[in-house]
């Protein structure tokens, strides 16, 4: 299949290619079918793509809203080697690039990729899945950034740009209505509010649907959106020297809470029986051929018969409400040779999330997981102006961080047995009961870093880059049952943790229009504490940094007049003390563990390559292949040495084409596009029955332009082959189960836009 696609792809790029990222205007009497410069900030000042020593993806507003991306779960195989997964509806996306992340779900764990939104580092998972709306740019840098983003980023990090206000009058407006009577409806308007001093910009977006899961006991759905978010942007210019810019934003999310599929692994006859009981679980897993056959069950004798993974028997549809509010003012205040650049902010996420998580009829396990986070920081750069022999970032941060969680887990309520001497039934030997773990961390960030470009020669530059960070972080944590009536423990940790992270870069210029470069990374992940639910102190850390050193080469390189690009990378990363979650067996209950591997290795190339052979059609096809093993993990759980990382495909690849043409009433546009990654795992213990097979999701538009593009309308679909849309499969084994999170099936609708 892979072989079939990428010739496929192949050949389709010789005829025409893609323009996915902000691009510059076209020069008077510009060649029309030359692919525009792209402009990105990876590097905190505004640079060509072409010219920049990191592999980068960039995909404008406008080639989101045409591939329907409207969170960050959307961009999940849009860039090479990247994946994003959630077991959630509306918060704590896991993020993988290049086989680099993290599968914990719990509140203080940082994920290996930053995320930022307007040069503010977005810490809380809670609030990192806000929608995506009004933006200008989103940006995936792939591999370690340790230098100029910091520490949790030795995947990567994915820079997001909202748009501005402009000098100019201007709006628009996007409607959509689709399958499960999805209504979609976003837009912003802005200008001058005082001259050419004060700018104003307003936008927001409004979500909702019916939902894509049937509760086969109540013949009503779940997995539905419900959310909006609105920004107010507002630049001031008081002189030509200083540029401020106020954000604020508030969004909130109050859709169903996730609705998993069960997968019944208790098997109840000896042919249903894949061998004889597991010591670790206490009785015989099913045959994956018995799964749906009555003969298997869970703990408490529930039988998922059907293969459906969009119905299920559920005791109660669950609310995941998420409020966000956010504030941030970047100044720029220009030196002449230098700019000095202050970003401040301000985030409060909170979140409370009522969840079925056994999804079957009986009261097995539900979750109700509630936390708020609150962030201020404080960055200040100065950077150089131009392009200059001698050009240079330095800056200082500083952040704190407080987290607060009361969340519980009810399990096997069923199952409880009153007794005169027990009322409650409550069994903790047994697992029986409500058992929470209110926690509260505080973390103090500071750190000092620069960088520097120096051209050697007209052609070969230098970099080098320095950081270091620390993290200081109190943490207090309850285990407790029954609302603090029965205490388990109390745990009390506080360390410092401090780290050199830098950069190391050649490159050389073969031409105009051809770049080499060569880097080291040294990347580093803060450790920390252990925020999931736990009766054992142990469990609760402090877990190590992760530290990883990257080696990579790539050419960035425009042939046939500008018509085609292609840029190629190849890497090699060397990681120690990775950070890894597992879900292990611990006294015939399935429990949480945070800890570090001994070490890992991660090694691949990718390809970025777009054409535009003739005005109007366009192409883009990139892809990666993966190797990402650890070297050396004894786990409680067994040996994993040699494994494949989670969520880290061999191959994966995606491809756009897009047509436009002059008809009598307007353009006519076109846009199909792909994503196809292969097998995956779920877990480190690279289980089968926690894999994913191969997939490949198709998706398209067509539409028309009208009046010289103010207005579009059209239809568009998404998975139009129905593909099963696997994003997570999570084993409760102890409790006789496996819970699959799926993704939309096909959908489909209508569009709207308008530009004034």
């Amino acid at each position: 299949m892979l072989k079939l696609l990428v010739g496929t792809s192949l050949t389709a790029l010789v005829m025409a290619g893609a323009a996915r990222a902000e691009t510059a205007p076209p020069a008077a009497g510009a060649d029309p079918t030359a692919i525009q410069e792209v402009v990105i900030t990876a590097q905190k000042r505004q640079e060509n793509l072409q010219e920049v020593p990191i592999a980068v993806t960039a995909l404008t507003a406008e080639a989101l809203k045409n591939k329907k991306v409207d969170n960050l779960l959307g961009l999940s195989g849009l860039a090479p080697a990247l994946q994003i997964k959630t077991d959630d509806n509306a918060a704590n996306p896991r993020i993988f690039i290049r086989g680099v992340g993290v599968n914990d779900f719990n509140p203080s764990t940082a994920s290996a990729v930053g995320i930022y939104v307007d040069g503010v580092y977005v810490a809380s998972p809670l609030a990192q899945l806000a929608a995506f709306y009004d933006l200008q740019q989103v940006e995936v840098l792939r591999g370690p950034q340790g230098t100029l983003y910091g520490r949790n980023t030795t995947g990567g990090a994915i820079n997001v740009t909202t748009k501005k206000p402009t000098d100019h009058y201007e709006g628009d407006l996007a409607f959509e209505y689709g399958r499960f009577n999805e209504v979609n409806i976003q837009g912003g308007v802005g200008g001058p509010l005082l001259g050419d001093k004060v700018l104003l910009r307003l936008s927001g977006v409004y979500v909702r649907d019916d939902g894509y899961t049937l509760d086969r006991t109540t013949g009503k759905h779940g997995n539905n959106q419900d959310r909006y978010g609105v920004r107010a942007a507002l630049r001031f210019k008081p002189t030509s020297q200083i540029t401020d810019d106020l954000t604020i934003s508030t969004n909130q999310s109050r859709g169903g809470s996730i609705l998993a599929y069960n997968r019944s692994l208790v098997a109840q006859t000896a042919e249903a029986a894949d061998g004889p009981p597991d010591p670790s679980l206490g009785f015989s897993l099913c045959k994956p051929a018995y799964y749906t056959s009555g003969e298997c069950t869970n703990v408490l004798g529930y039988a998922n018969t059907s293969k459906d993974l969009y119905a299920g028997d559920y005791s109660f549809l669950g609310k995941d409400i998420v409020k966000l509010f956010g504030v941030s003012n970047t100044l720029n205040y220009d030196l002449g040779p230098a700019t000095l650049v202050s970003v401040t902010s301000y985030q409060r996420a909170a979140r409370n999330d009522q969840e079925e998580t056994d999804a079957s009829p009986y009261p097995l396990i539900t979750a109700s997981y509630i936390a708020l986070q609150k962030t201020v920081s404080q960055e200040l750069r100065l950077q150089s102006n131009g392009h200059t022999r001698l050009r240079y970032v330095g800056g200082l941060y500083y952040a704190h961080d407080d987290l607060s969680n009361n969340s519980y887990y009810d399990i096997l309520r069923a199952a409880r047995s009153p007794t005169p001497e027990n009322p409650t039934g409550v069994d903790l030997a047994n697992s029986i009961g409500v058992f929470g773990w209110p926690l509260t961390q505080a973390t103090d960030s500071y750190a000092i870093f620069g960088q520097v470009d120096y051209d050697l020669t007209d052609r070969l530059t230098i970099t080098g880059g320095l950081r270091y960070s620390a993290d200081r972080k109190v943490f207090h944590y309850v285990s407790e049952a029954e609302f603090g009536a029965i205490p388990i423990f109390t745990f009390d940790g506080a360390k410092t943790f401090g780290s050199v992270s830098g950069r190391v870069g050649l490159q050389y210029k073969l031409s105009a229009d051809a770049n080499l470069y060569f880097t080291y990374n040294r990347g580093t992940k803060s450790g920390g504490f252990f925020s999931g639910q736990t009766t054992e102190p142990a469990d609760l850390g402090p877990y190590r940094d992760e530290n990883v050193n990257a080696y990579e080469v790539g050419a960035k390189t425009e042939f046939l007049d500008h018509r085609l690009r292609a840029n190629f990378s190849a890497f090699y990363y060397d990681y120690k003390d990775l950070q890894v979650y597992t879900a292990v067996q611990r006294n015939q209950i399935t429990v949480q563990l945070f800890t570090n591997a001994s070490a890992a290795r991660m090694y691949g190339a990718e390809v970025e390559l777009q054409a535009r052979p003739m005005r109007g059609l366009d192409l883009s096809l990139s892809g990666a292949l993966l190797s990402a093993t650890y070297q050396d993990f004894q786990s409680v759980a067994g040996d994993y040495s040699g494994n494949t990382l989670p969520s880290a495909p061999k191959a994966s690849l995606n491809g756009t084409a897009h047509y436009e043409r002059d008809v009598p009433i307007g353009v006519f546009v076109g846009q199909i596009d792909f994503t196809y990654r292969s097998k995956v795992y779920f877990d480190t213990a690279n289980t089968e029955r926690l894999s994913d097979p191969a997939r490949i999701y198709v998706n398209g538009q067509v539409g028309l332009k009208l009046k010289d593009g103010r207005y579009e309308v059209g239809v568009w679909g998404r998975n139009l082959f129905n593909v099963t849309n696997i994003v997570d499969i999570t084993p409760i084994a102890g409790l006789g189960f496996d819970v699959f999170s799926v993704g939309q099936p096909r959908t489909y609708g209508l569009y709207l836009r308008a530009k004034y």
